[in-house]
């Protein structure tokens, strides 16, 4: 009988003991590469879409011819569609933070879409050239949202359906007047009147037809799009306008749970009337400590939705610090969601609070019994964040990793922890032999406290994955896979439904850096359909892995050359060897030491003197 295994940490501990990795896929910390780090054989990797650099097909806007112009650039949350049909392997949807004034992509955000497939002999992805019905033509399209629901006001994060790869972009930061947007066009807007906007479609909403609201009240909403036709399809006005950064679409395809980036942030949920119907249904914000937890928001009062935020503090919801991505991991049904965190968030939600909001629960602990002292005191800080737990059977929400570790001070590099996790972003799950992988994806707030190490100024922002199995999560158990180059941020990553290829954004890097990674880009990581190993599988492996001499005390020899790692004693991973047949082990104090092989098999060596 096989049975699937995992490792953490080569055997040394009661849950590596019972785990094993077909390879090893941790990469060493980088603090000043210039471009991106990702681990090598099994694994391939590759750039697909260049942000500002490729060439995006355009529809007619403005008055402007369709044609092709480049793409917006700071590419930020990812998407995934798999295609029924088995055509494609599905579509790549990117968004761009920005807001920016455009003649032909339309003012505002942005997004691009692209169809992907895998080539059948290396398994590396490939963008398809489409003609789309509206006639364009290309690898890589531009989303229109100007002729269909209006701008949108800058796409940070978004909703990737788990259950039919539908899509929603976030428009996140807040826009409180006219002023403060990119479009040039500020005049009101009408509710389902496309002509009167000046819009091919009607965008038309089910009770909210008709009603006029201001240009900048027509942002921060999630707005849903086809990526097969590169076009808006509608805003969820029902679901509330808010500084929107993730969701998730829970299994029943009715309940949607919502997460907003701003301090003070509010956990939300839609649930539709009718599955796959997202036009009609409830609406409702969270409060952790009341007996019904859900408080619905009456959603046919478009006021009501224009100022969701404002009825949550009256209703005294919970409050968090910056909630960022929600993800749900397939195999349990839990729900995590990334709270990132601010300094010290007292100045922007101390006010709230006075008007009735209420402290999380997490917050207030780790204010009174952590710090001594509140979680609108000044004082309170927040360096790091966290990721939460939300179990939808019982409302229960609780921290699952908490990030850091604390210093006071940053310290040397010399000093620097192996890992070391700052402001969690985004989030999602790989999903691969029935096994689930967290992948969480860093955007540090700062450098200090330790979130790099003394004397580096750039704000390196690293990959993880954790192993789902492992029922004591800890930072220490994390597993660096990517980097993203100097000065940019790792902003997103999805997983093919294959499992195969984890698709990776960043944006905003030095400008300094060698091309492409002087621009935002999506990459693609290949190989992870071969993260785990079977029983059968490690004692084939085993009876391939021999060295010698064993014991050794300076040249320790494989029978097959290929990649090894080295670890101590105490499990920690010492050196990484590249494609050898050989080691030195001369400078190793005497002791026990553990070999690994790119196939996950261990063996034990002893050094002797």
């Amino acid at each position: 009988m096989k049975k699937t295994l995992l490792l953490a940490a080569l055997g040394l501990n009661a849950y590596a003991a019972s785990a094993q990795f077909n390879f090893d896929p941790e990469i060493d910390p980088s603090f000043t590469n210039t471009t991106v780090v990702m681990p090598a054989s099994p694994l391939s990797s590759q750039v697909i879409f260049i942000g500002g650099y490729d060439s995006v097909a355009t529809t007619a806007t403005y008055g402007n011819a369709a044609g092709m112009a480049l793409s917006k650039s700071w590419n930020d949350f990812i998407g995934f569609t798999p295609d029924p049909t088995g055509n494609y392997l599905g579509w790549l949807s990117v968004n761009h933070e920005r807001i920016e004034s455009d003649d032909k992509l339309g003012d505002g955000g942005g997004m691009t879409v692209f169809a992907i497939r895998r080539d059948a002999n290396t398994d590396s992805i490939q963008v398809v050239n489409q003609t789309l019905s509206d006639g364009r033509s290309g690898k890589f399209f531009n989303v229109d949202f100007v002729n269909y629901t209006g701008e949108t006001g800058m796409n940070c994060g978004g909703i990737s359906s788990i259950v039919d790869g539908r899509i929603w972009t976030a428009e996140e930061w807040w826009q409180s007047s006219n002023e403060g947007i990119a479009n040039r066009d500020t005049s009101d807007f009408t509710i389902g009147t496309g002509t009167a906007n000046g819009q091919i479609s009607d965008a038309g909403f089910p009770g909210y037809n008709g009603q006029t609201i201001k240009k900048y009240q027509n942002l921060n909403y999630m707005t849903e799009i086809d990526p097969r036709e590169a076009r808006a399809i509608r805003k969820q006005y029902n679901w509330g306008r808010q500084p929107f950064e993730g969701g998730t679409v829970m299994p029943d395809n009715k309940t949607v749970y919502l997460a907003q980036d701003a301090t003070p942030a509010f956990f939300t949920k839609f649930v539709a009337d009718v599955a796959g119907d997202f036009t009609s249904g409830n609406t409702y914000v969270f409060k952790e400590d009341a007996a019904n937890p859900w408080i619905e928001i009456d959603n046919s009062n478009l006021d009501n939705m224009l100022n969701l935020s404002d009825l949550a503090i009256a209703a005294g919801a919970t409050m968090y610090n910056r909630l960022e991505w929600v993800a749900q991991d397939p195999n349990t049904g839990l729900v995590y969601i990334t709270e990132t965190g601010r300094d010290n968030p007292a100045g922007a939600w101390s006010g709230a609070h006075n008007a009735g909001g209420t402290f999380a629960a997490h917050h207030v602990n780790r204010a009174t019994n952590g710090q001594g002292t509140t979680p609108d005191a000044p004082d309170y800080w927040d360096y790091y964040g966290r990721v939460l737990q939300f179990d939808p059977t019982n409302n229960e929400m609780s921290v699952f990793i908490e990030a850091g570790p604390y210093f006071a001070n940053s310290p040397d590099q010399s000093a620097y922890p192996s890992v070391h996790l700052s402001n969690p972003d985004g989030l999602n799950f790989l999903h691969v032999n029935g096994k689930s992988y967290m992948l969480i994806c860093e955007d540090l707030n700062g450098t200090s406290h330790g979130r790099v190490p003394n004397g580096i100024s750039n704000r390196t922002c690293e990959l993880y994955l954790f192993d789902m199995e492992d029922t004591t999560p800890d930072v220490s158990d994390l597993i660096r896979i990517s980097v993203v180059p100097e000065g940019a941020e790792i902003t997103g990553a999805v997983a093919s439904k294959d499992g195969k290829t984890i698709f990776v954004n960043s944006q905003h890097p030095a400008t300094t850096n060698p091309f492409p990674y002087n621009h935002s880009l999506t990459y693609a990581i290949t190989g992870w359909d071969q993260l785990t190993a079977s029983l059968e599988e490690m004692e084939e492996n085993k009876a391939k892995f021999d060295v010698y001499p064993n014991p050794v005390s300076q040249t320790l020899n494989f029978k097959v050359a290929g990649d090894f790692a080295l670890y101590n004693a105490q499990g920690q991973r010492m050196r990484v060897y590249r494609n050898v047949q050989q080691i030195d082990v001369s400078e190793l104090p005497a002791g026990i030491y553990y070999v690994q092989n790119d196939a996950g098999t261990t063996q034990k060596i002893i050094v002797t003197k």
